[in-house]
């Protein structure tokens, strides 16, 4: 299980293009789940302007089709076969 830890609120306003870079292993890709809600939170709340998608505490999981969240893979992860 991966422990993460970030102490300030990420925030990224609308029509922003945000890019997150960091060393391997540093939780980019595992930030960018969560935010999307392909992994539940243990700790910790997203929220996705004023509403709440997810709160490890109480178990609040908003599905990822109805986050409005999108992903660009930087390689075929989701379809190795193309």
């Amino acid at each position: 299980m991966k422990t993460m830890h970030w102490l300030l609120p990420l925030e990224i306003a609308a029509g922003e293009i945000c890019m997150i870079v960091g060393p391997s292993g540093c939780g980019k890709t595992t930030l960018l789940r969560v935010a999307a809600g392909l992994e539940v939170l243990q700790i910790g709340q997203v929220m996705i302007g004023e509403r709440l998608v997810a709160e490890g505490r109480h178990g609040v999981h908003v599905p990822p089709e109805q986050r409005s969240i999108g992903l660009m893979f930087q390689d075929y992860a989701l379809f190795p076969h193309m």
